[in-house]
Formats: structure tokens, sequence, C-alpha cells
């Protein structure tokens, strides 16, 4: 899925409608807000589950967010609660130097809710949908290579290689040839015309999610490294969170997902011990996992925001253990080296 994280909705009449954090209800019941507790809202967004947090408690939230114009969207909402929230414009990988100049060392609680924003796909100009034609993107941050440069620039097979690992679109390599073909003639500049390209090389029947969801989701993945923070983000929150602080992540594609499971798994379980070297004691459990499954949307939030269909929300409690450094992505490389590390 290209659609991500929650955001305002569009009413009846095409303004902005009510914000629908997505599961919040289940967010909340698993930070569990305490007064005098301390959480990080890793992807502020529209600020909606930050909100049900200081509703819920006499707490602080500090919330990362890389888009500049969210942070400065979110002036009006930090000044009304009286120095109990703070916005930061940064990555969330960088939580584990920044979150502590503002008193967030040790946390009772962080969320991460992936993906890119209802506010991002619903601006034309930034270049995330293709419902929109607008410039092609996608940068979250306004800075760095956008998707136009690597269509236009990147040669075809690694396109055709981001497009198979990070869209999981079987067809590829027909993609990757079409946009090379295309640019001969005209640089891509648009997200109409990046669409209109893959719809051209992919056959799809009436009833079928639309062909260039899977390589528009492939392009803002690698546009803004999304599986990279994520994994710094949640080696970041393995330091702040505190003995019982607790994890949430709300994923919304298969990627995100298997990420987060590989992490939660990997910290939940005593790492193997080599017979080689037996004599090595194995490292305790830094995280306990809150439940075997993910958590999804229920159906009623599902009717009210569709956004929240492919939500799933891991849960993991933090052990008194000391933080590991074995990097989640790595882990995830190992059992899939196709993934990932040939598209860097």
């Amino acid at each position: 899925m290209i659609a991500g994280r929650s955001g305002p909705e569009t009413g009846p009449a095409g303004g902005p409608a009510r914000h629908l954090p997505v599961m919040l209800r289940e967010v909340v019941s698993s930070l569990k807000p305490k007064d005098g507790g301390k959480y990080i809202d890793a992807t502020f967004g529209a600020g909606g589950h930050s909100r049900e947090l200081l509703a819920a408690a006499n707490c602080k939230v500090l919330g990362f967010d890389r888009d500049p114009r969210t942070v400065a969207q979110s002036s009006l909402l930090v000044s009304g609660y009286g120095g109990r929230l703070t916005v930061v414009e940064a990555n969330f990988s960088e939580m584990l130097e920044i979150a502590p100049r503002h008193g967030f060392d040790q946390v009772d609680g962080i969320l991460f809710d992936f993906g890119v924003s209802s506010m991002q796909l619903d601006e034309a100009a930034r270049g995330f949908s293709f419902r929109f034609d607008g410039p092609l993107d996608m940068r979250m941050s306004a800075r760095g290579l956008s998707a136009a440069d690597i269509v236009n620039q990147y040669d075809e097979r690694t396109l055709a290689r981001i497009i198979s690992a990070l869209g999981e679109e079987k067809k590829a390599k027909f993609v990757a040839r079409a946009i090379v073909e295309a640019r001969k003639e005209k640089e891509i500049a648009t997200t109409g015309e990046l669409a209109g390209i893959v719809r051209e090389a992919i056959f799809s029947k009436p009833g079928d999610i639309d062909p260039a969801t899977r390589t528009f989701q492939a392009l803002r993945i690698y546009v803004n490294d999304e599986l990279g923070e994520i994994a710094k983000g949640l080696l970041a929150a393995e330091q702040l969170l505190k003995a019982g602080g607790v994890l949430a992540a709300i994923s919304f594609h298969s990627l995100e997902d298997r990420l987060v499971k590989t992490f939660i798994t990997s910290r939940s379980q005593a790492p193997a011990i080599s017979r080689h070297t037996p004599e090595t004691k194995a490292a305790p459990s830094s995280f306990k996992a809150a439940q075997r499954k993910a958590l999804v949307a229920s159906e009623k939030e599902v009717k009210m925001n569709p956004r929240a269909r492919s939500a799933k929300l891991r849960i993991a409690e933090r052990t008194d253990a000391p933080a590991r450094n074995d990097d989640p992505l790595e882990v995830l490389l190992a059992k899939t080296p196709s993934l990932y590390r040939e598209t860097r």
C-alpha cells in the first residue's frame, strides 16, 4: 500500500474533516500513559496520537517529524499544552541524540506510525500519490534525490531491483524497461506521467489494485531510505526505553511489518550460542513481545477510516536487560539477501 500514516480525511464539502489517527484506542491502551510519564511520538504527523496521550494523563510528549511543514503547523498545538508537548524537526533515527536534549533520556513509551502521512498523500505538489498529477518528488524532508532523479538517471537494472525489492512488484523488469524507453523521448517529470508508463507496462483486470501502486511504493521507500530509518529508530528506542517501557509500532505494508517483527522477535529471544564457542553466555532478552500476532484495526474503524485497513500494530515491553547493537535490518537481510542491499 502506498497509503500510510493517519491524517485529515476529506470532508463532504471538500475541506479537511476530523483527524483520524489509526488504531488510536489500541495505541493508548498499549502505552498506558501515566501522570509524570514521558512518551515519544516518533512520527508526529497531525498529532492525533500525541493529543490522546496528553489527554489520558498529566504526561509529556516529544514528537519527531522530518517534514518541516508539519513541524511548522504544529506550533499552535504545542502552545496549547503548557510545555507538555514538544515537536522537533528531525528523522526519528536521530532520537537517541536529540531526545536527551529535551529531557527524554529514559522514557515510558515510544510510538512509531510508519509510512507517508495522509497530509503528504493529499498534497499533489509532494508527488507521493498518483491520485493527483503533480511533480514527481516523494521526499518527506525536501532534501536529497527526488523520485524524478531516480527514474530519469538510474539504469534499467537498478530500477528493476528497486521496484522488485521495495515494491514487491513481480513485473519490475517490464516496468523498468518501460521507464527507460519513455525517458528517451522526454524527461519523466510528473506523477501522472510515471503512472501512465507503469499502467501501459503492466496488464491489469478490473478490480485489481492500480498497477502503479507498487512502483510508487518502491520509489517512496527508496527516496526516503524508509527501511534504514526504521531500523535505526528501533535501535534508538531500545536505548531510550526504561525497564517496563512500551514500544508500539504501526506498519502499513509487509516490508515495514517484517522489519518490526524481526526486531521484536530477535530481542525477545536469547541469541543462539555457537557450538564452537559454548562458553559464550547468551545475552538476555531486551524486549518481551506483548502478543504473538500483530493487532489490526477493527471493522468499525476501517469503515470510518479506510486507510486503517492495512495497519498492523506490534507491541513489546522493555526488560531491564542491556540494549543490543545488532542491526535488525542486517538480520532481515541475512534472511532475505535480495531484499534491500542491492538497491543502495
